[in-house]
Formats: structure tokens, C-alpha cells, sequence
């Protein structure tokens, strides 16, 4: 039984990068299931029941912003993809990694695979679940701090997002070391 996992949010200069983990029966197949960047927000909405009802197991989880400031993203992203699958309660055999790097203590053995997104159904609904999550909780953070634009942007650097950090300044869920961050935001 094989498990796909992805994450989300590596690219944002605020909020925890979110991962997800899915195993699907041998046989399914949905042909609107497919990488979550290229759905609508709509369409990916419209998946999440289909995805949690039909999987054999499914779990979301997140690294936090301190977690990133303090292990990077790239292994804050790691993190999140264990706990995701840490969380599955049926455990998998082996994994289906999207990506081409991850670092793992669990005991499964492991496949990294670029695009596996596109490839891997498995994949592509973890893609999906983490995606919808993070959406949402960008969307609440959004009604804390007014201003930046998460409820459109999820948090990553659209003019917006950059402009609203000029004028408004840092909030406690931004990213202190992500290198993306307006030149003259002095850290």
C-alpha cells in the first residue's frame, strides 16, 4: 500500500508550510484529480469530500512558522510530510514523495518523484487536501491581520502581500528569514 504525499506554502513569506498524506485504493481513479495548482478553487472544493471518502486514509499537518525560522523551509517542509504521515491511520509500505528530495525516521521506504502530482492520484489529492487547508487557514489569518491580501493570495509575495508589509510592517505569522521579503523590510 503506497501513500502519496505533498506539501504546500514553501514559497510563502508567511504561515506554516502544510503537508498532506493520502492512500487511495489500488483501483481508484478520478480524472479530475490532478495537480492542485492546476485546478480551480472551485474544483479543488468540490474534491475534498470525494478525496476523504474514498481514501483509505488521509491526514494533514503543518510545520510551523517558528519551526521554519529555526529549521528552514526545506526541512520544515520534511516535517510537515512526517507528521502528515505519521498521522495516516493505516500506515503505508512504501511512499510516493512529490519533489525530487525528502528526509524521513519513519521506516518506509521511499519514492521521489517530480511532478508526482501530475502522475500519482495519491499525490495529487494530498496536493489538494494541503492546498484547500492552508487556503482556509490563510483566509482566517487574513481576518487578524487585514491588509495583505491571504484570503486571494494564501500568503505568498504577490504585489499586494508586499505592498501590505511596506506599509503595515511584519506580523507575528511572517517568515523572519525568508529572503523574498521587500529590500527595504530590514530584518
Amino acid at each position: 500500500m503506497e501513500a502519496g504525499c505533498d506539501e504546500v506554502g514553501r514559497g510563502c513569506l508567511c504561515g506554516p508550510v502544510v503537508a498532506a498524506a493520502v492512500i487511495l485504493p489500488a483501483q481508484y481513479a478520478n480524472a479530475l484529480i490532478n495537480d492542485s495548482k492546476k485546478l480551480t478553487k472551485t474544483n479543488r472544493e468540490s474534491l475534498i469530500l470525494e478525496i476523504k471518502s474514498n481514501a483509505i486514509a488521509w491526514a494533514v499537518a503543518e510545520a510551523s512558522v517558528e519551526e521554519i525560522d529555526t529549521i528552514n523551509i526545506l526541512h520544515a517542509s520534511f516535517l510537515a510530510m512526517n507528521r502528515a504521515i505519521e498521522g495516516l491511520i493505516i500506515q503505508p509500505e512504501h511512499l510516493l514523495i512529490d519533489g525530487n528530495r525528502f528526509n524521513t525516521h519513519l521506516p518506509y521506504s521511499y519514492s521521489c518523484v517530480i511532478k508526482g502530482d501530475e502522475n500519482f492520484a495519491s499525490i495529487a489529492a494530498a496536493s489538494i487536501l494541503a492546498k484547500v487547508y492552508r487556503d482556509h487557514l490563510m483566509a482566517e489569518y487574513a481576518k487578524t491581520y487585514p491588509g495583505y491580501g491571504w484570503e486571494s493570495n494564501a500568503g505568498y509575495p504577490t504585489k499586494r502581500h508586499r505592498d501590505g508589509i511596506r506599509t503595515l510592517g511584519l506580523t507575528p505569522i511572517h517568515r523572519k528569514h525568508f529572503k523574498h521579503l521587500p529590500d527595504e523590510i530590514s530584518l
